[in-house]
């Protein structure tokens, strides 16, 4: 795949073969291009391993739209997968925030990506229904007016805000696809129940994340309860973060070098990258 319009019909193809697929998260090119040499066939940007990258924390420390796309472009440019991005709330709590967004999104070479609910504001941190459906209505037409099917996923982020409310949960999923949504997106759900229950309420694609605390099911168990796409967040950047620092830590605290015993070989890395 090299052009645009093939990689986005490849990623659109993903959701509407049979099964479940991996769509793991990449926070830059080098990651992106390891990740593809191991064989997923998508990729998608994550917004909390982006923000570690440049040394803020995720959310109250704003990574901007202009920060992001460039973030996304370079992953793009890394391999000739399908690239989706987290766009977050698009960048403005204005419907034609959202639209502008996408806009952008695929000017930088992307065919995938999502708007999420969220306002970003911790004393009122989820839009209201009416405003959340205008946006994504909003994020939809800018998505068809492109000269190729740009995968628009639409998240909605009670769960991950405090509010486990599953009923809401729900109707906001359903709105969302009513307003032209292609994929669904409730990041939190814990439970095989809450999955489920999202996967028979709506008829589009779910993508649930895995990485989270409190979530653990295999790729198999997954596709057996109907999640279409399983994704990752920023729980890669952590772990690669968690390998960082607990080698940093054995220097300052024990004057001991045996975390090179586990790193991976310096000819083995360049190989990896000399393949791509």
């Amino acid at each position: 795949m090299t052009s645009q319009s093939d990689k986005a019909l490849a990623f659109q193809s993903l959701h509407a073969r049979p099964g479940v697929f991996v769509i793991p998260n990449p926070w830059d090119a080098g990651t992106a291009k390891l990740l593809a040499g191991l064989g997923f066939e998508a990729l998608a940007t994550t917004s909390a391993g982006h923000a570690f990258t440049l040394g803020r924390n995720d959310g109250a420390q704003k990574v901007s739209r202009e920060e992001t796309l460039a973030n996304a472009r370079a992953v793009v440019e890394a391999t000739n997968l399908p690239v989706s991005a987290d766009l977050e709330n698009g960048f403005g709590d204005a419907p034609e925030a959202a639209a502008e967004t996408i806009r952008q999104a695929a000017a930088v070479g992307l065919v995938g990506g999502s708007i999420e609910d969220a306002t970003g504001r911790a004393d009122d941190p989820i839009y209201g229904l009416d405003q959340a459906v205008a946006r994504v209505r909003a994020a939809v037409a800018a998505a068809r007016s492109l000269p190729f099917p740009f995968t628009l996923t639409a998240r909605a982020e009670n769960f991950l805000h405090g509010r486990r409310d599953l009923a809401d949960t729900v109707h906001r999923l359903q709105a969302f696809q009513e307003a032209g949504a292609d994929v669904l997106y409730a990041p939190g759900l814990a439970t095989r129940e809450e999955i489920e229950a999202v996967v028979r309420a709506v008829d589009r694609p779910v993508n649930v994340v895995m990485g989270l605390v409190g979530a653990r099911f295999t790729v198999e168990e997954l596709g057996q309860i109907g999640v279409k796409r399983i994704s990752v967040g920023g729980s890669l950047a952590r772990a690669a973060l968690g390998g960082f620092l607990r080698a940093a830590r054995e220097i300052k605290d024990q004057g001991s070098f045996g975390y090179a015993d586990d790193a991976v070989p310096h000819k083995e890395i360049n190989v990896l990258f000399a393949a791509r």
